[in-house]
Parts: structure tokens; sequence; C-alpha cells
């Protein structure tokens, strides 16, 4: 079946899309909140359990590593076996999951907690979207996936924040808990809820059997190529080597999924979704955006810290002012995007770029304990970029997909921007350390930030490449 072939409409009433709407909305924060919320929770967790510098690397990388591995999978489960389905178990698993965390007694214990938080995670993520492109269309569908890039800015950015607010009010040694526990009432209502409005999955026919060669291809080549990546942000040893293995299996990924297709059998992924123009572009620019918008988080959040002292509630304040930028516009550029298309991507892209640029700029040149107030304005000019580029771009990525393949191509495209989290934060931080370790943080931070800078600038690149080749391709009105 053709990626675009049909877009069937819902037959839902308008107001229960909404309530839907926000249950998916819920779910997507807990989900994202949790990859950034843990950080500030280290010292915390060390001292809780005499938890040694590899587990505690674990606790933050193990939930990105496995929410990666599992999204392709779990988009193409959703589409093929019903997406309020695997929304409200994956939303359970992720619940009960917090809980485990919450009650953890060893380190392996919360590193096994955190693992399956991932992978209920990342089994959520695809369905959220499955169903915001199932249940939304035209100038509607713009607003929800606005305020779906408000969250995924909110929760990014919040994080640090929230998480030390409540370290600070429950205690050092046991606040880490309700780190986790802070989920369980959330999850519960929200599950509930959903019970009463997420609408019924229709029957199909017959069950489309699951491509397992393709999941362990495409599973066991990201598993190679995250995993020298996150043993990097921890700071450990990394197994290189992998990436050779990682590069074989992901190259053999199209091959096999190509030959399975023409067999008349399902595959995990559709190959005619990269052919579609706005999507795949769309997909590159979000990787590459990524790359350069998670780790922005990750070398503040440290210089703040380690560099200036700051305590965790201080660096997530610090860092405020780009979760509100970003809250603001996302939901802004939702309205609009109909109308301007990738335009606005480009000219959140712009405003992203100059607010780095900026910050950069003012960190090189007023270093010390102000940093923090002395950047307020250009990661407020950031962040106003960063909403008119993730909601847009989502948007415009998926808006000629049909929505059969909805949670399979929100997969793909969120496995993408996994990906460009893990390269961006371990190209920043090892830049970062490494400067740091011969000239001291003033020039680390600057330097770290030009990895941020470099990936957004690819990433104006590419929209702007999309931009001429449409224009290209489209042809003159008669008579002009």
């Amino acid at each position: 079946m053709d990626p675009t072939e049909s877009k069937p409409r819902t037959d839902e009433p308008s107001a229960t899309r909404w309530r839907v709407l926000a249950v998916c909305l819920i779910a997507g924060f807990m989900t994202l909140l949790d990859v950034s919320i843990v950080n500030v929770a280290l010292p915390s967790i060390q001292q809780g359990l005499d938890a040694p510098a590899a587990a505690l690397s674990w606790v933050v990388s193990g939930y990105a590593l496995t929410f990666g591995l599992v999204l392709v999978p779990a988009g193409r489960l959703g589409d093929d076996r019903g997406r309020s389905r695997m929304f409200l178990l994956a939303l359970g698993a992720f619940t009960v999951a917090s809980a485990l965390a919450g009650f953890a007694m060893t380190p392996l214990w919360l590193v096994v907690a955190r693992l399956l938080q991932g992978v209920a995670g990342g089994l959520l993520n695809p369905q959220v979207l499955g169903l915001m492109q199932q249940l939304f269309h035209g100038r509607e569908r713009g607003k929800a996936f606005g305020l779906f890039g408000a969250v995924v800015g909110i929760s990014t950015a919040i994080g640090p924040l929230l998480g030390g607010l409540i370290i600070q009010l429950a205690g050092a040694e046991h606040g880490w808990r309700w780190v986790f526990f802070v989920n369980l009432p959330i999850g519960a209502a929200a599950i509930l809820y959903g019970m009463r409005v997420l609408p019924r999955d229709t029957r199909r026919e017959a069950a489309r059997s699951l491509d397992l060669v393709g999941v362990l291809l495409l599973g066991g080549g990201l598993l190679c190529l995250l995993l020298p990546l996150v043993e990097q942000e921890g700071g450990g040893g990394s197994p290189w080597y992998l990436l050779i293995v990682a590069v074989v299996l992901l190259a053999s990924f199209p091959v096999w999924e190509h030959w399975y297709d023409k067999r008349g059998n399902h595959p995990l992924v559709n190959l005619r979704l990269l052919r579609i123009r706005s999507y795949s572009f769309g997909a590159t620019l979000g990787l590459l955006y990524f790359a350069g918008f998670t780790s922005i988080f990750f070398v503040l959040a440290v210089y703040f810290q380690r560099g200036l002292g700051y305590s965790a509630l201080q660096a997530g304040l610090a860092l405020t002012p780009f979760a509100v930028g970003s809250a603001v516009s996302s939901a802004l550029g939702g309205r609009i995007v109909h109308r301007m298309g990738r335009s606005l991507v480009i000219i959140g892209l712009v405003a992203a770029l100059l607010g780095l640029l900026a910050t950069d700029l003012l960190l090189a040149t007023h270093p010390g304990p102000m940093a923090g107030a002395v950047t307020a304005a250009p990661l407020l000019v950031a962040g106003i970029g960063s909403g008119l580029v993730i909601s847009p771009n989502q948007t415009v990525t998926l808006s000629e997909i049909d929505v059969a393949h909805g949670g399979t191509a929100a997969g793909v495209q969120q496995t993408g921007q996994r990906i460009g989290s893990a390269v961006g934060t371990a190209a920043a931080s090892g830049l970062f350390f490494g400067v740091l370790a011969t000239s001291g943080f003033d020039a680390a931070i600057t330097s770290g930030l030009i990895v941020s800078i470099a990936f957004v600038t690819a990433a104006l690149l590419v929209a702007l490449a999309e931009v001429v080749l449409t224009r290209r391709k489209t042809p003159a009105a008669p008579g002009s």
C-alpha cells in the first residue's frame, strides 16, 4: 500500500478529539520529562543507594537507549494492532516501571527499572503521534502538533528545574525516589481517563505478521550505534568497534525490507515513505536539529553546576527562558504552519541559530557567576526559534503520510531524533571535556556550544535545500 494512498478521516466528535489530545500530551510529557529530570537526581541517587559511577551512567543512558530501540516496531504494532490498545498498555507499563524505580533498593534494581521505563516510553510515543495523525486534519492538526511541540520543549527544558525542586523539598537522601513516584498519580489518572475517551481500535480482517528479521536488523544496528554513544556520555570507555557492526546491520536493513516487500509481505518500514520529499527531508532535519537542541542543555547544565557552582534548581532556572520561549512559539507555530509550511521552520532555525550564537558570544565575553542572567535574553530567542522548528516540522513532515502508516512514520522520525540526540550530546560532551582538561570551563562552554551551532546550521541547510528543490519542481503558472 502506498503511504500517501488515502487519508481517512475520523468520525470522532471535535470535543472528544481534544480530550484524547489532552491524554496524549500528558503521556508524552511524562516520558520525555524522564529523559532530563533524572540528571539532577544523580547525586541524590549516589547518596541514597551508594551507587558507583557506572550505575549512575546507566540510570541516565539506559533509558535513552531502550527508548530509541523500540520506536519503529512500536509504531508498526500500533498501526497494525490498534493505537489505543498499545497506548494504554505502554502507559500502564511506564507507570509500573516508575514505581519499580522509586522503590529500588540496589543500583542494579534501579538500572533495570530504568531500562523497562525506556521500553515503555518508546512503545508509547509513536502511539501519541499516530493518534494525533489519525484524529486531526488540516488546521486542527497543526494546532495539535503545536501543543505537542510545546510539550517537547517544556519537558526537555523544565526537567532539571522540576528535578531540583523535588530534591530540595524531599531531601537529598530519598528525594530521588519522588522523581519517579511523581509519575504514579499522573499515569494512573491518564490511564483511567484514556479508557473513557480513546477511540475504539478498528479490527483488521487479518492481523499482519511482524517482520522479525527487520526488527532484529534495525534493533541490532541501533543498539550497536547508540551503545558507544551513551557510554561516551557517561564518561566511560566506549566500545567503538560496535560502530562497524552498526554500519553492516543498518545497511542490510533496507536491502532486506525491499526483498521482503517484493515477496508480498508487510515490511517493518515501508521504504516508499522515504520517497516522499517532505517526509525524508523533514526526518533528516529533525535528526540534525535534535543533535544540536539536546546538546545545548547538557553542556549548559554542566557549566552552570560544575563550572559556576549553581545548585540544580539554579541551573534549571537559568535554562527556563528557553523553555518559556519554546512553549509560546510552539502554540503559535501550530496555528500558522498550514499557511507557511517549511518556510516557518526556516524562520525558527534562523532565530535559534542567532540565539545560540549570541549565547556563545556572551559567555565568551562575560564569563562568571552572572552568566545565567546574561544569557537569559538570547536563550529566550533560541527557545522561540526552537518552538517554530519542532512542531511545525512535525506537521509538515507527516502532512503527506497516510493515516494507516502514521505510527510507523512517527516511529522512524522519532528514532532519527533519538540518534541525533545521542550523536549531538556525545560530540558536544567530547569537545567540552576535551577543552576543559586543558583550558578550563569558560573555554569549554564556548567550544561545546559550537557543536550545537554546527548541527542547527546543518538543519537549516537541509530546510533550504528542500525549499529550493520544491520550487524547481513546481511548474510555472500559465502566462508567468
